[in-house]
């Protein structure tokens, strides 16, 4: 595992009195009423700090934009986004909308304002322009955090702290599925699977190669299964999706999705087996998402032990509650990285890293074997599918 991808309780209490002591900066919000709206509360985590000032929304729906400018007090709103960066210079800027048809022009003209980046997953449409984010970020040497809120979880960093000190042995694999509900398979894949990857990627590092399968309704991939999901994310196809990551050491890690007519939220989620035990995560919004551990290297009760739930100090060190919370403890890392010149908990290429994983996955498919990464082909697989 790769340390700087992780954060302890303590870490977390050092960082926040860091950004209490951290300059002010100006913050802002690139939105979109009807194409992606303000995602997952990140217009309203700048309120959690008072190193920051929320100085402007921009948004091309008026209605949309005269309701957040109200919501968050803001009294400056513009209908275009690169006029607001131009004229504001925000130090800090959120990318909200969830649709991806603009994510990396929105991405890119921030960068190249200079401003500091927290984003809405999915990371991108597709390699093609998650390359472009990358070299945007990377060419402009500012800080890229995308909203993989899990990367900060208590419940997170406790199992990651459980592994290094061996409490379930050796990681013989894990695996991962997505929610299974009505978007099953390759939406699914897209929207959460990408928590999944990030999470594999957290315990085992970048994967070498996937081979994975994926059909629709028992038939093999084709061009007719290729679909526009519920969300403009471009295009996914499969209702059935299963696939095998190798990482380093012989480990494996699978995801699956598969169209059921009986699922619950719980699935969702990450097992970690070891040679001594077995944790479950749940993908889940702290303080949500209780862990477990079954303490037998047979990985089913037996022998008087059962599942217990893994118990995490409570303690964070923020006043916010639900998404502010969960948000509120990545954007604490990204001022930390701004500070410290360092990469953030998930930066622009642990975003790019699940966009890779899921074209790989589509690659495989369509070339009947495994594909080694990084892919060499960046189009998006689902574009040139044979009929």
């Amino acid at each position: 595992m790769n340390r700087r991808q992780f954060l302890s309780a303590s870490a977390l209490a050092a960082i926040t009195r860091a950004a209490a002591a951290a300059p002010r900066r100006r913050a802002a919000i690139i939105a979109h009423t009807g194409r992606g709206n303000y995602g997952h509360g990140l217009d309203t985590v700048w309120e959690i700090f008072d190193s920051v000032e929320l100085v402007a929304v921009s948004d091309p729906d008026l209605a949309g934009r005269q309701k957040a400018q109200a919501r968050l007090a803001i009294p400056k709103g513009y209908a275009d986004y690169r006029d607001m960066l131009a004229r504001e210079k925000p130090d800090l800027v959120s990318v909200c909308p969830r649709h991806l048809d603009q994510r990396a022009d929105m991405v890119t003209a921030a960068a190249e304002s200079g401003c500091h980046i927290y984003q809405e997953k999915p990371f991108a449409p597709n390699l093609l322009e998650a390359d472009r984010i990358v070299k945007a970020v990377q060419s402009a040497g500012v800080k890229l955090q995308i909203a993989h809120q899990m990367r900060l979880s208590p419940f997170l960093l406790e199992a990651v702290e459980m592994v290094r000190r061996g409490e379930i042995g050796d990681i013989q694999e894990i695996r991962g599925r997505g929610k299974e509900d009505h978007r099953a398979g390759g939406e699914d894949m897209m929207v959460l699977g990408s928590h999944i990857c990030d999470v594999m990627r957290i315990f085992l590092g970048d994967p070498k190669w996937v081979f994975a399968h994926v059909q629709d309704n028992g038939e093999e991939l084709a061009a007719d299964h290729v679909r526009t999901p519920t969300e403009p994310l471009g295009v996914v196809a499969g209702r059935q999706i299963a696939a095998m990551f190798a990482f380093e050491g012989g480990v494996h890690g699978y995801f699956s999705s598969k169209e059921t007519a009986h699922t619950h939220p719980w699935r969702f989620g990450t097992h970690i087996h070891g040679s001594k035990a077995v944790i479950f995560l749940p993908n889940a919004i702290y303080p949500d998402g209780q862990p477990w551990i079954l303490r037998t290297s047979a990985w089913v009760p037996e022998g008087g032990a059962e599942w217990e739930p893994i118990p995490v100090d409570q303690k964070v060190p923020i006043e916010a509650e639900g998404v502010d919370l969960a948000n509120g403890l990545m954007v604490l890392d990204l001022l930390d990285a701004i500070e410290k010149d360092r990469k953030p908990a998930c930066s622009e290429t642990d975003g790019r890293w699940t966009i890779e994983m899921i074209s790989g996955i589509y690659r495989s498919q369509i070339e009947g074997k495994p594909v080694t990464f990084p892919l060499s082909d960046r189009d998006w697989p689902l574009d040139s599918l044979p009929g």
